[in-house]
Parts: C-alpha cells; structure tokens; sequence
C-alpha cells in the first residue's frame, strides 16, 4: 500500500459519518454513571467522616474550656450540637463523655456520662484506650470524647451503611480539672 493509498483510506475514514454512536453510547453510559455514583458516594463517606471528626473537636474542646460543672442537660445539649453539625437524627448518633485520670501509674475513669444511645464507659470500656493515651503527670485528667454516627449511602456501589467512630483526648484548659455536677 502506497503512502496515496494510505492517505486515500484515512480520508474516507474521516469523512464516513455512519457510525453505531447509539449503540456505543448504551454500552458506555451506565458504565460511566456507574462510575461517576461510586465516586461521588465514595467521596460523601471521607467527608462525611471528616465533619465527624471536627464535630468531635469542636465538642471537645468545648467541654475542655469548661469552668463550671458539668450537667445533664449540658450532656444532651452537647448531644445536640453534635447532631446539628453532623446532620443526623434521633438514634443515628450517639457521644460519650469521659473524664479519665492518671493517679502516676494508672489511668482510672473519673466520671462518665454519653448522650444518645451508649452507655458510660466503664473501666473495662477503657483497656481499648490504654496504648493510645499520651503522657500525663500524675493527678492530670483527660477528656476523652467519643462520637458514633450512622452513615448510609445513597446508591448500592458496594459500600454497606457503617458507624463513623471519633475519639479525642482534650486536658482541661482553663481549670485542672472537669467536674460533674451533683446529680448529673
């Protein structure tokens, strides 16, 4: 084949205007949407978790600035918040609120209290914290804030519903230590 020939072809290739762009087009789309859905739910659950974890700083920076003991009612408003800057609702999210402290060897759980539906954390609750607390001196507490949230994806892309699962540790900023009030 000359180098004519091979131009001659290549012309009547271009200029042939009856294609199956239909039918490639229905082989390819669902293929694209279906592309375009995984990654858009895919990106919906990083950030999703993402503004959990900043909800539980925000929470827990907040209750590390507390002078004032802490209530029942502050518990739930927290709760609250949680649920507004989450955007979920009722049963879908859950914190708890611990008050650890180290005596010079060990940690203990001071006091603990959770909004939503989870128990205290009791001092078993706590072996699965011990290899992740920092340093302390002795008599120093910790706030150790945990978060649940429900997250349930939109379209079937084969990410299953999950709970997100926050934790901080904050120390008291602005008095030596977090007080629960009588009662609370």
């Amino acid at each position: 084949m000359s180098y004519r020939q091979l131009i001659k072809h290549l012309r009547v290739f271009r200029d042939d205007t009856r294609g199956y762009v239909s039918l490639e087009a229905m082989i390819v789309l669902p293929a694209l949407l279906w592309i375009f859905g995984a990654g858009w739910v895919y990106f919906d659950a990083m950030h999703q978790q993402s503004v959990n974890q900043k909800a539980n700083y925000t929470i827990s920076d907040m209750i590390s600035r507390e002078t004032d003991a802490i209530t029942g009612d502050y518990v739930a408003n927290a709760h609250r918040l949680l649920q507004i800057m989450t955007k979920s609702e009722g049963e879908q999210s859950a914190l708890r609120i611990t008050v650890v402290e180290f005596d010079g060897s060990n940690w203990t759980v001071a006091w603990s209290r959770s909004g939503g539906p989870i128990a205290a954390m009791q001092m078993a609750d706590l072996a699965d914290y011990l290899a992740k607390l920092p340093l302390a001196a002795a008599g120093e507490q910790l706030v150790l804030l945990e978060t649940w949230d429900s997250y349930d994806p939109v379209i079937q892309v084969g990410l299953d519903a999950f709970d997100i699962r926050s934790y901080s540790f904050t120390r008291p900023r602005y008095a030596p230590q977090i007080v629960l009030a009588e009662g609370a």
